[in-house]
């Protein structure tokens, strides 16, 4: 499936310097999870880190659903102009508490916000502590929250219902693997609910194989079904995790939860538990946490040239595809260093000093 300008406009910024154009996705800087937080993932692969990892994010503080969820969407869900942040309608313009959900209205688009559990309360029973978890519990329109129900994530032509712009849609599953009713999110928050997932099925390792759903197959691991896995995959491949994804985990963080999204953190993990990277250790590398750059320039020129200025004489560049996989890996030994980038696409570049790592995400056209 293509991806639009819409995606595009949420992860990347442009800008120009003197007479050259360049594309560079933005960065900005974030709290880091504390240090060693994920330490005892480093080195494994597969269902040992996906074990590993489950024991480090599963102890975390219980919210209430009534007011507790409530509460948090005003912290961890809201927009730069206070409204709340919907993933499922591009028209809503909610304003917390006045347009929650009460019982009733909702019944067109825009008119309430309610708790749209993206990974369904009846996969699992409805029980704690998974209903309230906001990993996965978003605030959402009422309306279109409703005509999703139950229905597993996928993508589809949007047959049996589009909301308003065909933002979210209703229909038979296009997707390998899979000819069900599915909810197809918009493409921009495509890798926001894989990364969710993700997270799901490792917080509640221990739980999950007793789950029941068309995405999952009864087991702690891999946990999904083929089709479902190939297809998280994808998203979380052709989304990047975007600054609201960071705020968002930085927050429950600190201040609800207090355990992380492992898979926004590193979003590579998911290749090396259930992807391309398998038969590769975890080494914790590859974060897409991103620190101010200093004097330190990167961007791309001419459409497929990356670019380093004022990068210290001995500093490493690597350069990650979304995937995790290791580009280009070369030592800087001058304060303007170019590389050719054959193959287009989003990547991470690391540009590794005596003292620290700078990281930007890049988009190669």
């Amino acid at each position: 499936m293509l991806y639009g300008n819409r995606m595009f406009m949420k992860k990347l910024s442009y800008f120009s310097v003197s007479f050259l154009f360049f594309w560079v996705v933005s960065f900005y800087l974030i709290a880091q999870a504390p240090a060693n937080y994920y330490q005892s993932a480093i080195g494994k692969k597969e269902r040992e880190l996906k074990t590993a990892l489950y024991n480090i994010v599963k102890d975390h503080t219980v919210l209430s659903y009534t007011p507790g969820l409530w509460n948090a969407y005003k912290d961890t869900d809201a927009k730069s102009d206070g409204t709340v942040w919907d993933m499922y309608s591009s028209i809503s313009r909610f304003t917390f508490g006045v347009d929650q959900d009460s019982g009733s209205g909702g019944t067109t688009e825009g008119d309430k916000y309610n708790r749209e559990h993206s990974f369904p309360q009846e996969w699992f029973n409805g029980k704690s502590p998974m209903k309230t978890d906001l990993y996965h519990v978003y605030p959402t329109d009422k309306l279109v929250n409703n005509k999703r129900g139950s229905y597993p994530f996928g993508e589809t032509n949007g047959e049996s219902y589009k909301s308003a712009g065909n933002f979210s849609k209703l229909g038979r599953c296009t997707y390998p693997g899979y000819s069900g009713t599915v909810f197809e999110p918009n493409d921009e928050y495509k890798g926001d609910f894989a990364r969710s997932y993700f997270y799901m099925v490792t917080c509640y390792e221990d739980k999950v194989s007793g789950w029941n759903s068309e995405m999952l197959n009864n087991t702690s691991y891999p946990a999904f079904t083929t089709w479902a896995m190939n297809l998280l995959l994808e998203w979380n491949r052709k989304d990047p995790v975007s600054k609201k994804e960071t705020d968002r985990n930085n927050m429950v963080y600190s201040e609800y939860q207090h355990n992380r999204n492992p898979f926004i953190d590193y979003p590579q993990l998911a290749e090396h538990i259930w992807g391309n990277l398998k038969d590769m250790p975890f080494d914790g590398t590859t974060s897409v946490e991103e620190w101010a750059l200093d004097n330190i320039s990167v961007f791309v020129t001419s459409g497929n040239i990356l670019t380093v200025v004022n990068a210290p004489v001995n500093s490493v560049l690597k350069l990650y595809n979304m995937s995790g996989e290791l580009i280009v890996e070369h030592q800087i030994l001058s304060d303007r260093y170019e590389t050719e980038v054959g193959t287009e696409g989003v990547y991470i570049a690391h540009v590794i000093t005596s003292s620290r790592v700078c990281a930007v995400k890049v988009l190669i056209r």
